[in-house]
């Protein structure tokens, strides 16, 4: 480890550390020995203001701002240091341990490029600096996806909601999604798909659709989102569904509030027939509001303990908080077939004993089922005749046949 101070061209300083002691970081010390070798050295907070405005601050690439909770009553001094390296060009890597999704939200706003909790992952920092080194993409016309004009459309929202890890919960919202995109050749439904999984979310993978900055952004600050800034962080599928992935990177759950989500929402309903969310397992804050807007909440289950054990606590959870238990429908994966009189008898003591109607049973897909996801493809595109595909593609008709006699109602 280095201090900064003067190197001669064939060592000049490339990064520095920044934070209140470095020694509480030391995972982060041997990131960046094997990272930059000798070619770092490590900074207060009072002493990193004052080193960019010497000459030495020239050959800086990055600077990796470490902060615990601790600091936080320093926020100011903090945005101080990001406008600084900001204004020489210098890349800011965030570490905070312990931060409040408040606080981490602010600097995040003030304009650090990459964020990395600590302890640090194996190998993140080095993604995060191969990340910032990359060049800025030539500004090819990657239009905004398209949206429509006019009246608002108030599209119905289906939530699919994994009560246990596993249970194909995204699975279900990838495909329910694109047998509805897909549900009339001639009259198609504009569908909206996203992921609000923001930390493990997989519907990028299960469409092979990369992550874009820009999704991390709009989530940033909905206050100045528009119509075109959620265009531009939507991403088209086949030219049939519009997918609005998770962030690149892993960022908190409560970093966005329900505000923000209602805010997103709304705008999604206003311009889609149909949006379809695909949730986190854990309940936040956020939770409530994706509930109350929806018209119907897929609850995924399986036939096992964890589930019913988990079906049971969120039903006496929702309960207790006089929140629209009623709006949740009971999705049961790799159901038992048809012939089996035992695992049929099973779920229904498993309804009867949790007080639930299991309304929906799909059949188990199988290895195609992990195989399409795997070759981002939907089951209609990978395995058409999977009994699973079929169920789902039967829900999804059901489900618009629903839509249209309403619409026609209206």
């Amino acid at each position: 480890m280095t201090s900064a101070t003067p190197q001669d061209e064939n060592t000049a300083i490339l990064a520095c550390t920044i934070s209140r002691d470095v020694q509480n970081f030391d995972l982060l010390i041997e990131d960046m020995e094997a990272a930059l070798g000798e070619r770092w050295g490590d900074l207060g907070f009072a002493e990193a203001l004052a080193f960019f405005s010497q000459p030495d601050a020239d050959s800086l690439q990055f600077v990796a701002l470490a902060i615990d909770g601790e600091d936080e009553d320093n926020l100011t001094m903090m945005g101080e240091i990001i406008t600084r390296a900001k204004e020489k060009n210098v890349k800011i890597v965030l570490i905070a341990e312990d931060v409040t999704p408040a606080a981490l939200h602010q600097l995040l706003r003030k304009g650090a490029d990459e964020f990395v909790p600590y302890p640090l992952p194996e190998g993140e920092l080095q993604e995060a600096i191969e990340r910032m080194n990359k060049p800025d993409p030539v500004a090819v016309s990657q239009a905004a996806a398209p949206l429509a004009t006019g009246e608002s459309k108030e599209g119905a929202l289906f939530v699919v909601h994994g009560l246990a890890g596993g249970v194909g919960s995204t699975t279900m919202a990838v495909n329910l999604a694109w047998e509805l995109a897909t549900v009339s050749p001639k009259e198609a439904p504009t569908v909206c798909l996203i992921d609000l999984d923001l930390q493990f979310g997989t519907v990028s993978t299960y469409l092979d659709l990369p992550r874009r900055e820009t999704v991390f952004e709009m989530l940033s600050d909905t206050a100045a989102m528009d119509d075109e800034v959620f265009a531009q962080a939507l991403q088209t599928y086949e030219e049939k569904l519009q997918v609005l992935t998770a962030p690149s990177d892993m960022v908190p759950l409560d970093l966005i509030t329900p505000e923000d989500i209602d805010r997103v929402i709304n705008t999604a309903r206003k311009h889609f027939d149909y949006v379809i969310v695909d949730m986190p397992s854990t309940l936040v804050h956020w939770s409530e509001t994706v509930l109350q807007a929806a018209h119907v909440y897929f609850a995924m289950i399986e036939l096992d303990m964890r589930s019913a054990q988990n079906a049971l606590r969120l039903k006496r959870a929702l309960q207790a908080e006089e929140l629209p238990f009623n709006k949740l429908r009971f999705a049961l994966n790799r159901a038992p077939k048809f012939t089996d009189l035992n695992g049929k008898g099973r779920v229904k003591r498993m309804g009867e004993s949790l007080g639930i109607s299991i309304d929906l049973q799909l059949p188990d897909g199988g290895k195609p089922v992990m195989q399409s996801g795997d070759h981002g493809l939907p089951l209609a595109n990978a395995a058409a005749k999977n009994p699973l595909r079929r169920e789902i593609a039967k829900l999804a008709k059901s489900l618009h046949s629903l839509g249209s006699s309403d619409a026609e109602a209206a």
